[in-house]
């Protein structure tokens, strides 16, 4: 089963070896039919503390590593790239 991998911006990055990074969607309201911005946080595994508040990363979904962490960094996103939309293969 693929893991799945979700690009946001880091929001924190206060707590050793974790960045809390904020996902972002669009949805379509069920009902007016008006697009609305969708986020949450992800608690996100930084074993080097490389990762500082403010920058694009993808991250990727993992066996739980703590209470609240079942993500980890995987990479930096280029911040003059747009981000790539995550597509389900299979």
């Amino acid at each position: 089963m693929p893991k799945r991998v979700l690009t946001g911006q880091v929001v924190s990055d206060k707590t050793d070896k974790t960045v809390v990074v904020s996902v972002e969607r669009k949805v379509k309201h069920p009902l007016y039919g008006k697009i609305i911005r969708r986020s949450k946080k992800y608690h996100a595994h930084d074993e080097a503390n490389e990762y500082k508040q403010g920058e694009t990363v993808r991250i990727e979904e993992t066996a739980p590593i703590s209470k609240l962490k079942t993500w980890k960094v995987i990479e930096r996103v280029n911040a003059h790239a747009t981000p790539e939309r995550a597509t389900a293969e299979g």
